[in-house]
């Protein structure tokens, strides 16, 4: 499958995050963006508040001017995020102050990366490296046993 290089590069280092324990989504240095980001936090200037996917001032600046950060725009950079918070069980009260889950493990990180991985395939027109529905597709089967 042909992917892009900033695909490779974000799968790199989030892999290399959850195998080495340095994925942790309260913290904005080692969180799904700031792996990506080489463990920097300018990226949370982007926005006013942590798991939105409303650019700020300063965001908008970046984003308008066509800025990318390791191949990401501004918006790619929080819906990222988001999809990374939300996948580990993270929403958002009436209050819009983000709600943290009852505890965080390496599945419930698994199933962030996820998320993740799904909105990176999308973002860059990939098919969905974690797609299995196609081996459950009853219409085409996979392998013909009749003969």
């Amino acid at each position: 499958m042909k992917t892009t290089f900033r695909f490779d590069q974000a799968i790199k280092k989030l892999y290399m995050a959850f195998h080495n324990n340095t994925l942790n989504p309260e913290n904005c240095k080692q969180c799904a963006v700031g792996n990506i980001v080489n463990n920097k936090d300018f990226w949370m200037h982007l926005t006013d508040n942590h798991g939105a996917t409303k650019l700020n001032y300063l965001g908008l600046l970046h984003q308008n001017l066509g800025r990318r950060f390791f191949g990401y725009t501004p918006i790619e950079l929080l819906q990222i995020e988001s999809a990374f918070l939300e996948g580990c069980g993270y929403s958002f009260t009436i209050q819009n102050r983000l709600h943290k889950p009852d505890h965080i493990n390496h599945e419930v990180l698994f199933k962030g990366l996820c998320y993740v991985v799904s909105l990176l395939c999308r973002l860059d027109a990939v098919n969905d490296v974690l797609d299995y529905s196609f081996l459950f597709d009853f219409e085409k089967p996979l392998l013909d046993f009749q003969n």
